[in-house]
């Protein structure tokens, strides 16, 4: 009873919230989330240091203080920003992703072309920039493109959530028949937005990732050869505060004469280091302030547990 009463209270204050977000203009909105953000960064401090350890593990000692700064800055107000752009999702439309999302009109062809030719596509993005804004794009120009989402523990924020991304991409709930469902609509030339930059909890694929070692999940390179769809690796990184650039590479392909395991590993990798690269070139794009870090390890689960 507490708990629910407790849920709807935050539900409650979410939506009061979203309802201020809706009418207040969007350049506003971006200036009080700044400020949001430089409290929590300059006034409480929040996870500063444990930030600054991780871009440190990455690009070594030497780097800089003055430039971890500016890295893990930059990647806690482009959050804030996120934040604003998912609670004004019904309000973000085909001429506002054009607007906003630079060059994005010349780029999405190649994308149809890839789904025309293979029958469906998965779409491997990272969190850098908006990586909610990679599906809203790609819906607004004509793709038919879903995700998969984990559930929220407050279950009106989470239909919320679903609400708000399903503006522009269709959301299935993580859980048992999830999978069968991606292969079905891979199959029927529908694309696939995954977040491939995601630590396992369990044991799965041991992966070269930002100097260390990741523990990364095989489904995105399991839905390619079950689907015998490529997997496009691509990036949305933020410029200046209302700008977005979207940045495909190259597309790549599952080899039916390998066996399957290896070819996992193969395409997990390849887009792994791909993903590595764009963050070595632009760290301050990425969220350094994931609660799961990346490279932690996991506890080996033994036989019968």
């Amino acid at each position: 009873m507490f708990k629910d009463l407790q849920n709807r209270v935050e539900y409650g204050f979410l939506i009061m919230v979203a309802g201020l977000v809706n009418i207040v203009p969007y350049r506003v909105l971006l200036t009080l989330a700044w400020l949001v953000a430089a409290f929590l960064f300059y006034v409480i401090r929040m996870r500063r240091t444990k930030v600054a350890r991780r871009i440190r593990s990455v690009f070594g000692e030497e780097l800089p203080e003055r430039e971890v700064r500016r890295i893990a800055w930059i990647s806690l107000r482009n959050f804030a920003f996120n934040v604003v752009e998912m609670m004004r999702a019904s309000r973000i439309t085909k001429k506002w992703v054009n607007a906003h999302v630079l060059g994005f009109e010349e780029q999405i062809p190649r994308a149809k072309e890839l789904v025309a030719k293979h029958g469906g596509l998965i779409f491997a993005v990272p969190h850098m920039g908006n990586w909610d804004m990679a599906g809203w794009a790609c819906s607004y120009n004509g793709v038919n493109i879903f995700s998969i989402a984990a559930r929220q523990r407050n279950p009106y924020i989470n239909a919320w959530i679903i609400r708000q991304r399903e503006k522009g991409i269709k959301m299935l709930e993580r859980g048992g028949s999830v999978l069968k469902q991606v292969i079905k609509n891979l199959k029927s030339g529908q694309v696939f937005a995954i977040l491939p930059d995601v630590r396992m909890r369990r044991e799965d694929l041991e992966v070269p990732f930002l100097g260390g070692v990741a523990n990364l999940g095989r489904g995105m390179a399991a839905f390619a050869i079950s689907a015998n769809v490529p997997i496009v690796p691509a990036v949305f990184m933020r410029k200046g505060w209302t700008k977005h650039e979207f940045v495909h590479f190259e597309p790549l392909y599952p080899d039916p004469t390998s066996e399957k395991d290896a070819d996992i590993l193969r395409l997990t990798e390849a887009v792994i280091k791909t993903i590595d690269a764009a963050i070595r070139r632009n760290p301050e794009q990425w969220f350094w302030y994931n609660g799961r870090w990346i490279l932690d390890p996991v506890r080996k689960i033994k036989k019968g547990e």
